[in-house]
């Protein structure tokens, strides 16, 4: 036994199932899948099965009729879920259908919807009996699983990552883009799904390693070539450089190894105009975020 990691049409994450024959990759096969017999592909190298795991299971290589009736299949749901779809819009329900699925052996068809808020679906099963004698099944899916569904191109012009690659949805936070000195514009940082993009996490750790190296945003710093201290207003960690605020202008692409951080000593020693890079007589403010 050899275990085969298998991708489905669905979604590009790869299932370790359990297989008797070592199957190439590309090769297309009937899986015992949670919803039953399925037509999926394998995309990876044989390895040993690991103790205390569970895996799904490869049946067979799927044949030509096994393909010819899954394709059909396929149709069908794509009829099917414009269909209901349309049923949908007569009825006024909220809510959208991203996929109708069939198993291998038609004895189940699971309908992806999306919808904001709790609705009935009884009126949308009546649909379906009329076309096929399938048990039901309704599976509500996220903004991320529905753009994962249904494929969309992001901001770089390629397909969307969520349906090419990503084996997990890593949770993305809005401190990924403070740290990566990105404007807070949501309609940039938004993916086609609505939310956060994934790619934010890619470079984060890579971020902060950089950022180690840099002094933090606000710090008091002198420059070591000219002596003019300031303030730290921008960071480019790409680059290893800053910008500072002194009292005499402005500071640019300065390297961080030419910075000397001030202590506290020292801070309280400068002048009150020099202690932020503010004018003098004025107050110093804090640079907008």
């Amino acid at each position: 036994m050899v275990v085969l990691p298998i991708r489905f049409e669905r979604s590009p994450r790869l299932h370790p199932m359990l297989s008797e024959v070592a199957h190439p990759v590309g090769t297309r096969v009937v899986v015992q899948g949670k919803r039953g017999p399925e037509v999926a592909t394998v995309r990876g190298e044989p390895t040993p099965p690991q103790e205390q795991e569970r895996y799904g299971a490869v049946l067979r290589a799927a044949s030509t009729e096994d393909v010819s009736r899954w394709e059909e299949l396929h149709r069908t749901g794509e009829d099917l879920k414009w269909l209901l779809r349309a049923r949908a819009r007569q009825r006024s329900l909220p809510v959208k259908v991203v996929a109708v699925e069939f198993t291998l052996d038609e004895s189940l068809v699971t309908v992806s919807y999306s919808a904001e808020e709790r609705i009935e679906l009884t009126g949308l099963i009546s649909e379906l009996r009329g076309h096929t004698r399938a048990r039901v099944n309704f599976a509500a899916v996220g903004p991320r699983e529905q753009a994962q569904m249904i494929g969309t191109l992001g901001a770089c012009g390629r397909e969307n990552c969520s349906s090419t690659h990503l084996q997990d949805f890593a949770p993305v936070s809005i401190r990924m883009a403070r740290d990566q000195q990105l404007p807070l514009n949501p309609e940039k940082l938004s993916g086609p799904c609505g939310r956060l993009l994934c790619c934010l996490q890619f470079e984060h750790t890579q971020y902060l390693d950089l950022l180690k190296d840099l002094p933090r945003k606000n710090a008091r710093v002198c420059h070591e070539g000219s002596g003019a201290c300031g303030k730290v207003t921008k960071l480019h960690p790409l680059a290893g450089t800053v910008d500072v605020t002194t009292d005499q202008g402005v500071l640019t692409d300065v390297p961080a190894g030419e910075l000397r951080r001030l202590t506290e000593a020292e801070i309280k020693a400068l002048p009150e105009t020099g202690r932020g890079g503010g004018r003098p007589g004025k107050p110093n403010r804090a640079p907008r975020e």
